[in-house]
C-alpha cells in the first residue's frame, strides 16, 4: 500500500510540472542506470551523471536561478546533502516501467524547481552520456543493436551490450582484489545482490560479484562443482561455511581473455552434499574466502 501511494503522490507532481515532456526519448542506458542505482549497484554520483545528460540533451530543462533560493528556503527535512531515498524509489519504479518516461521527467524536473533536488549542469553534451566516453561507445553499441531486424538476434545484442555496461559500473564502483589473473570487483554490503538479513532465526548471507580475466591470454576457470568441492566460501576465521545455492554453470564460470562475469552465492540453510549451516557471530569477522588453483585471497564481508 505505501508503494501505490508513493506511486500516486509522485503522478501528482507530474500533474503540476510542465506537460510537454510526456513523449521525451530517454536512452536505455540511463534507465538502467536509474535501476541500479535504486538497486545500490552503482553510486549517486553515477545516477546524478544520467540527469546531467538529460539536461545537456535538452530532455530535462535546467529551472530558472530561483531553484537556489528554493532550495535554501525549503524545509529542513527537505533539505539533504544528497537525493533523498524515497527518490531513490521513484528512480526504481521508473527502471521497471511502473511508471512512464515522461511522468520520471516530470518529477524529476517538478523536484528540481521546489528546490528538494539541486543539480548542477554537468559535462558538455558532446562528451556523451554523463561525460564518460566508455559510456558513450557501449550506447553506441546497444543503439546499433536496434538495427538487427531477428528479434532473439538482437535481444542478445542488448544482453551482451547490457551485461559490459554492468562489468563498467562494477569496475568504477567497487573494490578491486588482483588474484592471480583474475580480477574480482566487489561493491561491498548494501549493494544489489550484497545483503545479511536474519529470516525467522536463520542467518542468510548473499554475495555478488564481478569477475574478470585481465591478467591471463589463456581462459581461466572459477571451480565450484558442489558444496564440499568449491573454491569459494565465507570463513570467520574458525569456521568455514559452504554455500546454499550460486549460480556457476556445470560447475564452473570460464572467462576468455579480456572477459568479465558477475556471480552471486548464498549462503543459508545446509542443503547438504558437504554444504554447512551459515551461522552469524557478531563478535567475528567474515571474508568470502578464494582458494583457486591460480590463486587465493580474503575478501572482507563487513556484516552489521
Amino acid at each position: 500500500m505505501i508503494k501505490y501511494a508513493a506511486i500516486g503522490a509522485l503522478l501528482v507532481l507530474a500533474l503540476l510540472a510542465q506537460p510537454s515532456h510526456a513523449q521525451a526519448v530517454i536512452p536505455d542506458w540511463v534507465k538502467n542506470t536509474a535501476g541500479w542505482w535504486s538497486e545500490g549497484a552503482i553510486s549517486e554520483s553515477d545516477f546524478v551523471l544520467g540527469i546531467q545528460y538529460l539536461i545537456n540533451e535538452g530532455i530535462l530543462e535546467v529551472p530558472p536561478a530561483a531553484t537556489a533560493a528554493a532550495a535554501a528556503a525549503a524545509p529542513p527535512a527537505e533539505k539533504s546533502d544528497g537525493i533523498p531515498d524515497w527518490v531513490k524509489n521513484t528512480a526504481g519504479w521508473w527502471s521497471e516501467g511502473l511508471i512512464s518516461d515522461g511522468e520520471f521527467i516530470s518529477a524529476v524536473q517538478h523536484l528540481m524547481k521546489t528546490g528538494i533536488v539541486t543539480i548542477g549542469a554537468g559535462p558538455a553534451s558532446g562528451e556523451g552520456p554523463g561525460g564518460d566516453p566508455t559510456l558513450q561507445s557501449l550506447q553506441a553499441e546497444l543503439d546499433a543493436c536496434q538495427d538487427i531486424p531477428r528479434a532473439y538476434q538482437r535481444l542478445d545484442c542488448e544482453d551482451e551490450v547490457e551485461a559490459k555496461i554492468e562489468a563498467h559500473h562494477y569496475r568504477n564502483n567497487s573494490q578491486a582484489y588482483q588474484v592471480g589473473p583474475v580480477t574480482f570487483y566487489y561493491p561491498g554490503m548494501g549493494t544489489a545482490g550484497n545483503e545479511f538479513f536474519m529470516e525467522g532465526d536463520r542467518p542468510i548471507l548473499t554475495v555478488r560479484m564481478l569477475a574478470e580475466n585481465s591478467g591471463s591470454d589463456q581462459n581461466v576457470s572459477l571451480s565450484c562443482t558442489g558444496p564440499a568441492i568449491c573454491a569459494y566460501d565465507v570463513w570467520d576465521g574458525a569456521k568455514a561455511f559452504k554455500y546454499s545455492g550460486m549460480d556457476f554453470t556445470n560447475g564452473q564460470i570460464v572467462l576468455k581473455p579480456g572477459d568479465s562475469r558477475v556471480f552471486n552465492m548464498l549462503f543459508g540453510p545446509n542443503i547438504g552434499y558437504g554444504g554447512t549451516q551459515f551461522e552469524y557471530d557478531p563478535s567475528r569477522q567474515y571474508v568470502f574466502r578464494i582458494s583457486e588453483s591460480w590463486g587465493g585471497a580474503q575478501i572482507p564481508i563487513n556484516i552489521e
